[in-house]
């Protein structure tokens, strides 16, 4: 996993796409959110969003 993050800084350096790092944030927080509320009871309220 770590070597993939290195991997995945060093194409943005490389290429200056820093604008892919909040992009690829977001995207993770979203999957934690559906991932921990899986199974509990917010997940009814979660899934309205999407």
């Amino acid at each position: 996993m770590l070597e993939l993050l290195k991997d995945l800084w060093g194409f943005m350096r490389e290429r200056k796409k820093f604008w892919l790092a909040p992009i690829i944030l977001v995207l993770l927080l979203l999957g934690a959110l559906i991932v921990l509320a899986q199974g509990s009871a917010v997940a009814p309220f979660i899934y309205t969003l999407f």
